[in-house]
């Protein structure tokens, strides 16, 4: 038996493999596509603590990948049998052949998103969230672009997979190449050579495809190359001489601008934050300090939103922000005005940038969404930003490309732009060098002296002690003290001096 070359080669000027090879090609890319969008809400809804949202993501996730393709493929094109209404759709082997492999490729691309969306720190929504950005918004605008760019290597995967099963297809009729080859070797005979045929079209077809996707794939890696032309020293110029808007908001009320009253949070029946009392004044700076453990972060959390109080409530200007209204001994209900959530901005430890947006973007992505101004408007609102706190000429750069102060400094500017009448900052400096600390602290400290409303959590007791109007100091989730820093220098509080005793304060 001699293997004939010429016929094999005759095969790829066949019109009829051609066509069956462009309706691989868009079924291919119509499953993977729609297989991407639908397997990505059953990731999200398999993520959520809804019972009624998780229960049946759950379920149809285990039904179709147990559920072999070539079951789910007779069944759907045989529905019209059961469904008359169905025969439209579903009597064309196409339009079954589809479906069919999205419900059944949508399940093993939920697992894929899932691993994606897992990878992303949960520090990146609470980031968005902080600036005032909706459950939708958090998800479409940072979650989906980090969580596709982490899933794609395993996406492309899976589209190769697509590929080859669409040969499958064949056994209700479609036109692939698979059937297109089975006709030819049903006539002639010559297996060996139409079947190596049908092999050269679809490895073509995942080479194309492959060498494609691995295109997009650099393209979306914010990490190779991304760098862009630095500020000119002109355009730096023009940034500076421009008209500087107010960055501190005047207040609304003329009573405290936030206040907490009796907050409570307790994490599995641990008690961390008990029955807390303050009141911060409009343009007042009050520092939050205390042994590790003792309820500061929580504090801060609970006034931005970012945890859910289990009692007390919080007012922003004299008007319900957070609060826990009961309906009796067991019932309870969480109400949050969202509205507030602006007027609170929030610097994080661990910065907690965009790593997939420029340091511009960072800055721009919260009022864009909140339609704050025109595009041209902002972005010389986040320029003046830049340069106030240092990092003008870092604009067109990305996070992974800053050192800790730099990254801190632009999480800063990136709360400024909302304007907030209040800043919150959770130990700004703990996640940084030594040596970057000062020029993260002079910034705050100029804003300090701006006159914003500010709220620090911090382990830096000479610069507490230096730009604060009053320091609260906390122990086991409670206010043990909450005087101006010359009252706590002066040594009136025994448990204060113990913690102070090592501490040189200039």
């Amino acid at each position: 038996m001699t293997f004939d070359w010429d016929y094999m080669f005759s095969l790829f000027t066949l019109a009829d493999f051609w066509w069956a090879s462009w309706t691989v090609i868009k079924l291919s890319v119509a499953s993977w596509v729609l297989s991407i969008i639908v397997g990505f809400g059953l990731a999200l809804a398999k993520q959520s603590s809804l019972p009624f949202l998780n229960g049946p993501a759950n379920a149809y996730i285990w039904f179709f990948r147990s559920l072999p393709l070539l079951v789910l493929l007779i069944f759907v094109y045989n529905m019209p049998a059961v469904i008359p209404e169905t025969s439209g759709l579903l009597a064309d082997p196409f339009w079954a052949g589809l479906i069919a492999m999205v419900m059944c490729e949508s399940a093993y691309i939920a697992e894929i998103h899932r691993g994606g969306l897992l990878s992303i720190h949960k520090g990146q929504a609470e980031a968005a969230q902080a600036l005032g950005i909706r459950y939708s918004g958090i998800q479409w605008l940072v979650v989906i672009p980090q969580a596709l760019r982490v899933a794609l290597p395993a996406l492309s995967n899976e589209f190769i997979a697509i590929v080859k099963l669409t040969s499958l297809v064949s056994v209700i009729s479609l036109t692939e190449i698979l059937l297109v080859g089975q006709r030819l070797y049903t006539q002639n005979f010559l297996v060996l050579e139409t079947m190596a045929a049908v092999a050269v079209f679809y490895v073509f077809i995942v080479t194309v495809f492959d060498l494609l996707l691995k295109r997009l794939e650099a393209w979306l890696d914010v990490t190779k190359g991304k760098d862009r032309p630095q500020p000119s020293a002109e355009f730096i110029e023009q940034v500076k001489n421009a008209p500087v808007p107010q960055f501190a908001p005047t207040a609304e009320t003329t009573g405290p601008a936030l206040q907490a009253s009796k907050l409570h949070k307790a994490y599995n029946n641990v008690e961390v934050l008990g029955s807390v009392d303050l009141s911060i004044n409009s343009g007042e700076v009050v520092s939050v300090i205390g042994p590790s453990g003792s309820g500061k972060t929580t504090l801060i959390r609970l006034m931005n939103g970012l945890e859910t109080l289990d009692n007390g409530a919080i007012d922003v200007n004299g008007e319900p922000f957070l609060q826990l209204l009961r309906h009796g001994p067991d019932k309870s209900r969480f109400v949050e005005h969202s509205e507030h959530r602006r007027k609170i901005g929030m610097v994080f430890q661990s910065f907690n940038l965009f790593p997939h947006l420029s340091v511009l973007d960072n800055l721009l992505l919260a009022p864009r969404y909140h339609k704050m101004g025109s595009q041209q408007e902002l972005e010389m609102q986040a320029f003046q930003l830049l340069n106030k706190v240092g990092m003008l000429e870092h604009v067109w750069k990305y996070p992974h490309q800053l050192s800790g102060g730099q990254q801190q400094r632009v999480a800063i500017a990136r709360a400024l732009m909302m304007r907030p009448q209040i800043m919150l900052f959770d130990e700004p400096t703990s996640a940084l060098d030594p040596e970057k600390v000062n020029e993260v602290l002079q910034v705050i400290e100029d804003l300090a002296a701006e006159g914003i409303t500010m709220v620090i959590v911090t382990h830096e007791m000479n610069f507490a002690f230096k730009v604060s109007d009053r320091i609260v100091f906390m122990e086991k989730g409670r206010v043990v003290c909450d005087d101006a820093p010359q009252t706590l220098r002066d040594g009136h509080n025994p448990r204060v001096d113990a913690f102070l005793k090592d501490v040189s304060l200039a």
